[in-house]
């Protein structure tokens, strides 16, 4: 069973802004920087006391030599850690700034001051035809097999075609409420036969969050004649298997005709084997 989000549905609001780096004050350079630019030079190395005919001696080394190279290491550190903790004229750290960035598009859904509450739908696609689409060779021609889409207007007065599906009632097996919610909403009575895959998504209403877990099935097409007479249904068509992935409107009903586009040949020649004809 996959189980995937839903990324057509409403989303948590704009994804976060990157933030912009901290401007550097002029006098506020990490400690040890003079450092890293360039080593210090041992005045008893120097030439003058320390040097031989003007020229300058090779450092040893010694105790001093070691003290400074530790100093530089401290400092260096010192300045990472500046920046990592935000400090004044640093960053934010890139491992906290790109946590910040790749955070859940619901991540705003974890308030736990809103109620949660969580909901459970049934649905899938009607196949009819899958036995009569078998040739003898073995072959399973796919614009022979045709499901049922529901399609309703959107907000811009589109016409956005999905699969049919409703609410799973106290106690129901998901396949009955499929059986039952695509009767309500194409007038096509279908035998659950196949689990297709599962969706689940975020969403906020009326001040609630809820949580949305959609199951999906492929039934048997049993009887029955199509019709729009369901209110949230503006129309109802049948549409070849080989043409149903670029009907659908949403990504992850695309992804689940998918699968079910490419179990068809193997779910038809078994409909094919056990003597099913589709009903006239």
């Amino acid at each position: 069973m996959m189980r995937m989000t839903d990324t057509t549905r409403p989303s948590s609001g704009d994804p976060e802004r990157p933030r912009r780096r901290g401007r550097r004050r002029r006098g506020s350079r990490p400690a040890g920087k003079a450092q890293q630019g360039g080593r210090r030079r041992n005045p008893a190395t120097a030439g003058g006391a320390g040097s031989k005919g003007g020229k300058t001696a090779k450092s040893s080394n010694g105790p001093e030599d070691k003290d400074e190279k530790k100093n530089s290491g401290r400092n260096r550190n010192r300045k990472g850690r500046g920046r990592g903790k935000g400090g004044r004229g640093g960053s934010r750290s890139g491992s906290a700034h790109k946590q910040n960035q790749r955070a859940p598009r619901h991540a705003q859904y974890a308030d736990s001051t809103m109620e949660t509450r969580d909901e459970t739908s049934a649905g899938g696609l009607v196949v009819s035809g899958m036995a009569e689409a078998v040739a003898p060779n073995g072959h399973v021609d796919l614009s022979r097999i045709y499901v049922a889409l529901i399609g309703r207007l959107d907000r811009r007065g589109r016409l956005l075609w999905s699969m049919p599906k409703g609410h799973v009632e106290p106690g129901e097996h998901q396949w009955t409420t499929a059986e039952r919610e695509v009767w309500e909403e194409t007038g096509i009575s279908g035998e659950a036969f196949e689990t297709l895959g599962v969706i689940d998504y975020w969403f906020v209403s009326d001040g609630v969050r809820i949580h949305k877990t959609v199951h999906h099935n492929l039934l048997r097409f049993v009887d029955g004649i199509l019709n729009d007479e369901d209110p949230e249904v503006t129309e109802v068509t049948w549409v070849p298997m080989s043409e149903l992935i670029e009907h659908l409107a949403y990504a992850d009903e695309r992804k689940l005709a998918r699968i079910a586009y490419d179990r068809m040949p193997e779910l038809a020649r078994k409909e094919a084997d056990a003597g099913r004809a589709t009903p006239r």
